[in-house]
């Protein structure tokens, strides 16, 4: 069998892409896709009716971590895995997580219709509630699975209408009955847009992140006093919402003055009783924070959290701030980076070497084995939002180096 020789089927793959994009689409070109709604159950189903046409050995943890294993010639040896998730932001893109698993698939394709035999077993894994949209924090799944969280917190996990993961696990029928728990493999790779603009900047067609930043995320209460807008006089209010932006405009100015190569955002706001003729009491809003150097990033919010207890004391509102999650930086395995590398090079494609700015799965799976993920470029430098985009040519660029550093990984021979 000519190794080398093997290609994915691009069109294929963008019916895919776009066949998943009808689970959940929105009117104005993007997925509402949330973890664990109707939506997230109808692109499990159609993962699921795939991986059985493959053949594929299909498991379901109790995590609702989806599995499509294909066999190989030794199943006593450590798996080669690639994947991402299903699920999107509220209004998000047809691409990110798409773009993972579906070109894992077609991955899987190939090898069943060139009859590949693989060394080593090949899997292919779709991860639960990857984007923190709905339950908090992000990557749950792929984080119990590599025993960085404990399932039981997990499974409690509210939504914002009072309803827990568990019971949405078990509502639309995806709380397996494996136990969800991590297993050596050799190699994990994942496909995924780049979501940021250097690629395109550049004119490169695949990006080999060294790693992920420092991610992370406060919550921020601030408590103010309600009253009655006509009668009480501006001087002497405790008006809490007032305190929050100048927090926010904090937020924002922070990065330009602490110092390397960092970002901070609001990205969520919730104002009580959010009436329009009273003052507001109560403010909760997140602040996320982000770069490669972890100690300035712990540094930056010190020196933050002391700015709002001062914004506070000002406004006479009380303050309670809390890390609600915490992922530290992850540096992805050297060897595989050069395999991506090298098969892009091969392929005729240009490569660039850069960090990812976004979480993802891969940061759990890293403290389990060796890592790394393959990018293409987004249009624009958008994504978690309709306006998301990628090239169908370089979605199956992508694909086609993560079927190269598949076949190398796994060991192939000839039918």
């Amino acid at each position: 069998m000519d190794r080398d020789g093997l290609r994915v089927n691009a069109r294929r793959l963008q019916r895919s892409l776009e066949s998943l994009a009808r689970i959940g689409a929105t009117a104005d070109g993007g997925v509402d896709r949330l973890a664990l709604t109707d939506a997230d159950r109808q692109a499990r189903d159609a993962l699921v009716a795939w991986l059985d046409r493959l053949g594929l050995r299909i498991t379901i943890d109790d995590m609702g971590n989806i599995f499509g294993l294909r066999a190989g010639r030794d199943e006593g040896v450590r798996p080669v895995m690639m994947g991402s998730h299903l699920d999107s932001q509220s209004r998000g893109g047809r691409f990110d997580g798409a773009l993972g698993v579906m070109g894992a698939l077609e991955v899987m394709r190939v090898l069943e219709e060139s009859r590949v035999v693989t060394e080593r077993p090949v899997i292919l894994a779709a991860w639960t509630a990857e984007e923190g949209s709905r339950f908090t924090p992000s990557k749950l799944g792929s984080a119990v699975w590599a025993g960085d969280l404990d399932k039981e917190w997990v499974w409690g996990r509210p939504d914002r209408h009072g309803a827990t993961l568990l019971e949405e696990l078990e509502r639309i029928g995806y709380k397996g009955v494996s136990p969800c728990a991590r297993w050596p493999f050799q190699a994990y790779y994942e496909l995924h847009i780049e979501q940021g603009p250097l690629l395109e900047a550049a004119g490169r067609a695949i990006g080999v992140p060294a790693g992920i930043v420092s991610l992370h995320v406060y919550d921020v209460h601030v408590s103010g006093e309600a009253n009655q807008v006509g009668p009480t006089p501006m001087e002497g209010r405790r008006d809490a919402l007032v305190a929050a932006a100048e927090m926010v405009l904090a937020v924002r100015a922070l990065p330009s003055t602490a110092g390397g190569d960092m970002v901070a955002t609001v990205g969520m706001l919730e104002v009580a009783p959010n009436c329009y003729n009273v003052i507001p009491e109560d403010v909760h809003f997140t602040v996320d924070l982000r770069g490669w150097d972890e100690a300035l990033v712990e540094r930056s919010w010190e020196r933050l959290a002391g700015e709002f207890r001062g914004v506070a004391a000002r406004h006479g509102c009380r303050l309670h701030a809390e890390e609600s999650s915490r992922t530290g930086r992850t540096e992805f395995d050297p060897g595989l980076m050069r395999r991506i590398t090298d098969h892009a090079e091969a392929l005729g494609l240009s490569t660039m070497s850069l960090v990812s700015g976004a979480g993802h799965d891969t940061a759990h799976l890293a403290g389990v084995g060796p890592t790394a993920m393959i990018f293409v470029p987004s249009i624009g430098g958008r994504s978690h939002t309709p306006a998301e985009e990628t090239g169908w040519a370089d979605c199956a660029a992508g694909a086609d180096v993560l079927l190269r550093c598949i076949l190398e990984a796994s060991g192939t021979s000839g039918d």
